[in-house]
C-alpha cells in the first residue's frame, strides 16, 4: 500500500487534463453489465475535490429532470475512460456546496474568460 502512495498522481493516468473547481466537464465513465462493456457520459459542474495522489476523488454535479445529481469519482479509476473541460468557471470558493440550494439561474456558475 505504501508503494501505491509513494507513486506520483502523473504516472497514475496517461492524460488527464487540467481543470478546477466550477468548471463544467464531461466525463466517460466504462459501465459493465453482465459480459457487455459501454461508455457513459456524465457532464456536470465540479463542485468539490478531496484528497490528493492516488485516492484523489472529484465531485461533479448536474440537473437531471428536475432533480440533482450528484457522482464522485476516483480520479486515477481505471473505469473513468476521458474527462474533457467544456467550460471553465470563475469562482472563490474552494467547495461550492451551496449550489445544492439554488435553483435555475442561480445555480449557474460565471464563465471564466
Amino acid at each position: 500500500m505504501d508503494a501505491l502512495k509513494m507513486m506520483s498522481a502523473d504516472s497514475c493516468k496517461k492524460e488527464l487534463p487540467e481543470f478546477s473547481i466550477g468548471d463544467t466537464i464531461r466525463i466517460n465513465v466504462r459501465i459493465t453489465e453482465g459480459s457487455r462493456s459501454r461508455l457513459q457520459a456524465f457532464e456536470g459542474t465540479v463542485i468539490a475535490k478531496k484528497g490528493s495522489g492516488v485516492s484523489e476523488t472529484f465531485t461533479v454535479r448536474r440537473v437531471a429532470y428536475g432533480v440533482g445529481v450528484e457522482r464522485v469519482f476516483p480520479l486515477h479509476s481505471p473505469n473513468v475512460d476521458s474527462i474533457k473541460v467544456v467550460r471553465r468557471g470563475k469562482v472563490r470558493r474552494s467547495k461550492l456546496y451551496y449550489l445544492r440550494d439554488r435553483v435555475g439561474k442561480a445555480a449557474k456558475v460565471k464563465q471564466a474568460l
